[in-house]
Parts: structure tokens; sequence; C-alpha cells
């Protein structure tokens, strides 16, 4: 057996540990650029304490998920104002928008030069200046993972820029933060942190180091995220899901993902539909999917247990298997009432277009077992009701 593992330079976890924010990040830079999102003014005191130790900073609001415009036009802002440290306080955008600005303030060439699929696909080269990720939803896990998901409107798509340069050098997990988040939003981040368990425990690149933490994730999440919901002060819950978020990143950068995510970065690119969405209708029917696939075509691979596993982890019934799992996701999407993804303009004229895409995404390769076109075409008429 052999595996890798890579995360965040130093990880740091609990409730109000952002009060020591300032303390950590003195003495990594003389100049901050600090991306937030858009209710900036929210963590004003965070970016006030930094002046205090001596940093001076320069802000970044992203208020939409980030296009290669967006984030361009903040590497340019980074590099006029000098910038040595880059520090990123928000959601997922935000954090994947810093991990770029990061990189590139070290790296020559245009943002494009290092994309995949859209753009020319080159190495990372040089390492990023300091970056420090605070994040404030629980669901993408990207304080600790190697890529950052940009929008290319013109291609009408998703792409990652990747390379373990962008891993952070601190990433600070106060779950106090998320205490703000509304209902729509706990919902959405945290379908993304049950979905990227449940594909990183099923995945082909699982080992057991991601094992346990997606085990672990997935039982917080199961007890939790409909709480978390329910009532956004459930201290404990908000906790949970802040661990369930992390643990998904960490098991997603090493041990890929699947079909879900596979498709999420075509459909995200033809549509405004949050990533969330995305996730909850598609993972019910990938796992219906997989299991059919994989009882007629691989009947002995280890990944139909691991579908069980992840019924039993998330239902709490130790004799649930993978049509339990299936239905649980179902109820928790709508109790959420999350719409099909035909809301939001997806039709059945996109499926050749959607498939196409999808085969062709990195994260469709972690999928314990190849899902031919006519399977995929299956999964996304059906969830456009």
């Amino acid at each position: 057996m052999r595996f890798d593992f890579a995360t965040a330079g130093q990880i740091r976890f609990g409730p109000g540990i952002t009060t020591e924010a300032a303390r950590e990040v003195a003495g990594l830079g003389s100049t901050a650029f600090v991306v937030t999102g858009g209710a900036s003014d929210r963590h004003a005191q965070i970016v006030a304490a930094f002046a205090d130790q001596g940093l001076g900073s320069v802000s970044c609001s992203v208020t939409t998920e980030p296009t290669t415009e967006i984030v361009s036009a903040a590497v340019a802002a980074a590099r006029q104002a000098g910038a040595d440290l880059v520090i990123g306080i928000g959601g997922g955008s935000v954090i994947d928008t810093g991990k770029v600005v990061a990189a590139m303030l070290t790296n020559d060439g245009a943002l494009e030069d290092y994309l995949e699929v859209v753009g020319a696909g080159q190495p990372v080269r040089h390492p990023a200046v300091p970056y420090v990720a605070i994040p404030t939803t629980a669901g993408t896990g990207a304080e600790v993972t190697r890529n950052a998901v940009l929008c290319v409107p013109e291609k009408k798509v998703k792409v990652s820029m990747r390379s373990p340069f962008l891993l952070p050098r601190l990433a600070l997990v106060d779950p106090l933060l998320t205490h703000s988040m509304p209902p729509e939003l706990t919902a959405s981040t945290g379908l993304d942190a049950l979905t990227q368990l449940a594909e990183a425990f099923v995945s082909n690149k699982a080992n057991p180091l991601t094992d346990g933490l997606c085990r672990e994730g997935l039982q917080r999440a199961g007890r939790s995220l409909r709480r978390a919901f329910e009532d956004g002060n459930d201290s404990q819950a908000r906790e949970d899901m802040a661990l369930a978020s992390l643990f998904s990143g960490l098991a997603l950068a090493n041990a890929k993902l699947g079909a879900v995510h596979g498709f999420a970065g075509p459909l995200g690119g033809m549509t405004d539909v949050p990533h969330g969405v995305v996730c909850g209708r598609l993972l019910p029917l990938v796992i219906e999917a997989n299991v059919r696939a994989l009882r007629e075509r691989a009947a002995d691979s280890p990944a139909l247990a691991r579908h069980d596993e992840v019924a039993r982890f998330l239902t709490g019934n130790s004799d649930a298997t993978a049509s339990d799992a299936v239905a649980w996701i179902q109820q928790l999407c709508a109790t959420f009432a999350l719409p099909g993804l035909g809301r939001f303009g997806l039709t059945e004229d996109d499926l050749p277009t959607a498939v196409a895409k999808a085969q062709k995404a990195s994260s469709m390769k972690g999928n314990p077992i190849e899902l031919t076109e006519s399977e995929l075409r299956a999964i996304h008429a059906r969830a456009l009701d």
C-alpha cells in the first residue's frame, strides 16, 4: 500500500480561535492583501487587529463566485500594493481567490497560463507568498485543499488552478464564524461537505488516512446538518459541521471525488445553480447509479460495501444499506426545499454538453466505477425535476 497526504502547513480549530488571528499572522509579512466576502464589515475587528501587530493591509471583496476576470483584477491589486502576505476571510469563493492571488504574486505570466482545461495548464513553479485561510462557512473545506475553482463565463465552465503551492500556510477554523449563516446557505454548504465526504470515501483513490476522516465527518454531518439548518445557534451542530467541512477538504485533496463533482463544474459554468444544490440533487442519483453499475460490472468491488457504510454513518442505523442513504439524502433535501436543476434554466437539451464536459472532468476519475454515457445522461435528466 502506498499513498501521499498533504495539507495546510498548520491547522488551528476551535470556537473563538480567530481572536488569535493577528498574533498568528505576525511576522509572516509586512503588507497583507485581505480578501473578504460581500459583508466585509462583519470581520472588521479581525482586520483591525492586524494593524495592532504592525501589519499594513489592503482589502478586496469577492461578492460572487470568482471568475477569471475578478481574480485577475485581485492579483493586479495585490501586486500594486506590494503585498507579501495574503489572508482570506470568507466562504469557498473567497478562500479560493486568496489562494490564486498568493500563488500569482510569485509566479510570472497570466492567470490563464496555469488553468486546467481552458488554459495552458502550466505548473506553478514557485512557492506562493504566505497565505492564511479563515473560512466563515462550513462546506467546501477549501482551507486545506490544493486547488482553486474559478468560473470562465465565456467558456461556460468552472476549472481549477491546481498545485501543492496553493495549500495555505495556516488555516484558522472557527465554528463561531458560521453561526451567522442563514438556513439556505447552511443547507447548501453542508450538502457540499457531505457530498465530498461520501465521494472521497467511495473513491478509487481512497486510503486509510482519508477513510478515517470521512467516517468521522459523515457521522458528524449525519447528526448535525439538519440541526444546524433548523437552529443556526446550535453550537454543537455548528462545530460538527465545521469539522465535517474541514475533514471533507482534507479527504478530497488526497483521495479525489466522483461523478457528482464531475458534473458540478460543467453545470456550475452553464448556469448560476449553487454548487451545494447540484451536490444535493445529484448525490442520491449518483449513489444509485454507482451501486447498480458496480453490481452489474464489478460485483467484487469493495466500493459496494463502502456505499452501505455511508448509509450507516448518515442514518445511525447499523443495518442500513445504500438505498437507505439515498432515501435519507432525499428526505434531507426535501426538508431543505431544494429545487430541481431545471429551476435554474437547465433542460434536456443541455444533456449532451453537460455529459461530454463531465466525462473530461478530473473529479470523474475518482468515481469508483466508470459510468457510461447513458448512465450519466439518466442522472442529469432525473436531477432536472
